[in-house]
């Protein structure tokens, strides 16, 4: 099973960050996630979170810094996520796609709300903003 290498932006203004909520008829769908996308062959994670996030959410991404990277098998699917904190921007994000989006305080997070490969993101992001 290939393993699909996915950029996600945990876009953050002050405490809170913005989440997506899945399609219901996308793999892990009608569960809340972080924007983010496929990366492309020949292209650079970073490169590929700009270009996803401006698609997904209608935001230039400015300024990024590595967060975490985790791999999850989902059994049906395995995922590499590479993850950034988005703490630079240009606009004000929306569900560019049709999807809702919305802002949330990183303390109210819950991981039962997120696909589970998502649950590690949290994790790093509350022990990120604890430093």
């Amino acid at each position: 099973m290939k393993v699909v290498e996915v950029a996600v932006g945990v876009v953050m203004k002050g405490h809170q960050t913005f989440v997506c909520l899945r399609a219901n008829d996308k793999h892990q769908g009608g569960k809340w996630e972080f924007p983010g996308g496929k990366v492309e062959s020949g292209e650079s994670p970073e490169k590929a979170l700009s270009r996803e996030l401006q698609e997904e959410i209608a935001i230039v991404v400015t300024h990024t810094e590595p967060l975490v990277t985790i791999a999850h098998d989902y059994g049906d699917k395995q995922v590499r996520l590479i993850v950034f904190i988005v703490d630079g921007f240009i606009g004000d994000p929306i569900g560019n796609e049709g999807q809702i989006g919305k802002w949330v305080a990183v303390t109210a997070l819950d991981p039962k709300d997120f696909p589970a490969a998502n649950v590690e993101i949290i994790d790093a992001l509350k022990l990120h903003l604890q430093a």
